[in-house]
């Protein structure tokens, strides 16, 4: 039988519901435990822009006279939550890893995704480290620093949504929130050995809507299936703000969430056809983890999905964002930019009308091509990244090319040109202790399908989501 943790910033957002429902532990509890290994491990990780103390501890007092009056407001009322610095927070400045914004502003507007969880009664924590506007896959930016990953703190917390996954690997927050533009949770979640759920696009609000266009996702990072579940019920409700969004969807993603995957046709591809240079250790716990889904009932047949590296669209379509950023800021603030961003947008300035037409145009042929391919299974399965976390490094450290940027994960951008739901579920670790991840993604719109087939995963291999990182010296 597992054992319980012993230290209240240790459990899952369930798990700490569960104490709250039956007194054995309180949200201010949670929120002090969570707060103390802020304080003790943060200094090392850099996950955090800001820590709003008071705030916590004042959402913690509502919410524990909430449980203790009976009246608690939902499913995850008390739990500690965190924002990464691109989510709007009201009260919280959200400076998006950039020198080029102004803390001294109001900060009076809640994103969809914050004002929900506020709603829901969740403690926010505060806010996490981002690359400058989320530009890359390293969280590092001239405004934070170097994010590190709690496995390993020489190696990268990935990104953009590094310091969200390093949170959650360390115990730093049950549930954190990240945004995913070319993996941008995966690519952390599967470096820090956390759950990262990128749903359909449009089914989580956002507002404002991203410079980079309708690649951009939001998600959770969690440290199991069942809390990206419950999060996703409440993220997933409707806000007017998003032209973009989804109609609003009454489902309960938690039911049928334990159903298991039994006839479910998967298609496993370990290198969609094109991926070079898969770390056998990667590939080796992913090929191992598929022998798992099929030992669970799935009919798994190795088959590529047909569709050429789509990196150039990717870049194309992310430069032009760069670029477009770029042209609001003012020679005195592009002086203070990232030089990755600098460089991406000098990247995207090149290119033509037309040639961004042909990027869309290719974009929707494959759009269609998968939506058609879905046609025949009810998910692929393949690496979440082509390598494990590698070293941790400053901004501006090499030269910004389509391959520098994003050749080592090939396996998450192009779900974000079809907008289709993507999971990275923990399926082991290398040698040296670094985790890695199995992505499973399923159609569009079938969110719950791909959180129960991930749930089914996890259920039938004990793999920590907790770094060693978060035990005491």
């Amino acid at each position: 039988m597992a054992q319980h943790p012993t230290n209240l910033a240790d459990y899952t957002a369930a798990g700490l519901v569960d104490l709250y429902r039956s007194g054995q532990a309180s949200p201010t509890q949670a929120c002090e435990a969570v707060l103390a290994r802020i304080a003790t491990l943060d200094a090392r990780i850099n996950a955090f822009v800001c820590v709003d103390h008071d705030g916590a501890r004042t959402a913690a007092a509502a919410s524990t006279q909430r449980w203790t009056s009976g009246a608690p407001v939902g499913p995850l009322d008390g739990v500690p939550v965190s924002i990464k610095d691109l989510v709007l927070t009201k009260g919280l400045p959200t400076l998006r890893g950039s020198l080029t914004l102004d803390i001294a502003q109001p900060w009076d507007v809640d994103a969809p995704a914050t004002a929900r969880l506020r709603e829901a009664g969740v403690v926010i924590l505060g806010k996490t480290t981002t690359p400058e506007f989320g530009c890359k896959g390293e969280t590092n930016s001239p405004r934070s620093g170097i994010t590190r990953n709690p496995w390993n703190p020489g190696k990268t917390a990935g990104g953009s949504s590094g310091g969200a996954a390093a949170a959650t690997a360390a115990g730093m927050g049950a549930i954190a929130i990240g945004t995913d533009g070319a993996g941008s949770v995966r690519i952390p979640a599967a470096f820090c050995g956390n759950v990262g759920f990128k749903p359909s696009f449009g089914r989580i609000p956002a507002y404002p809507l991203s410079p980079f266009g309708s690649v951009s996702h939001l998600g959770p990072l969690t440290r199991d299936v069942r809390d990206a579940a419950i999060v996703m019920n409440i993220l997933k409700q409707p806000d007017a703000r998003d032209w973009t969004s989804l109609p609003p969807d009454a489902s309960d993603y938690t039911q049928g969430l334990e159903d298991g995957i039994r006839g479910l046709r998967v298609a496993y591809s370990p290198t969609l056809g094109y991926a070079r240079n898969v770390d056998p250790e990667v590939a080796a716990a992913v090929q191992e983890a598929v022998h798992q889904l099929a030992s669970l009932g799935a009919v798994v047949e190795q088959v590529d999905p047909g569709f050429d590296d789509p990196l150039d669209i990717t870049t194309g379509l992310w430069f032009l964002g760069s670029w477009t950023l770029w042209n609001t800021l003012t020679a005195q603030q592009q002086a203070l930019c990232d030089p990755d961003l600098s460089a991406q947008a000098e990247l995207g300035r090149a290119y033509s009308a037309l040639q961004i037409q042909q990027f869309n145009l290719r974009r929707g042929a494959l759009g269609a091509h998968m939506r058609q391919f879905m046609q025949r299974y009810d998910l692929i399965a393949t690496p979440s990244t082509a390598v494990p976390a590698f070293d941790a490094r400053p901004a501006g450290h090499g030269p910004m090319t389509p391959e520098t940027m994003l050749g080592w994960t090939p396996f998450s951008y192009p779900f974000n040109l079809t907008q289709q739901p993507a999971i990275t579920v923990p399926c082991g670790f290398t040698r040296g202790g670094l985790p890695i991840g199995l992505q499973l993604v399923g159609p569009m719109f079938r969110d719950a399908l791909v959180l129960r087939a991930a749930r089914a995963f996890e259920t039938s291999r004990n793999i920590p989501t907790l770094a060693p990182t978060t035990a005491p010296a």
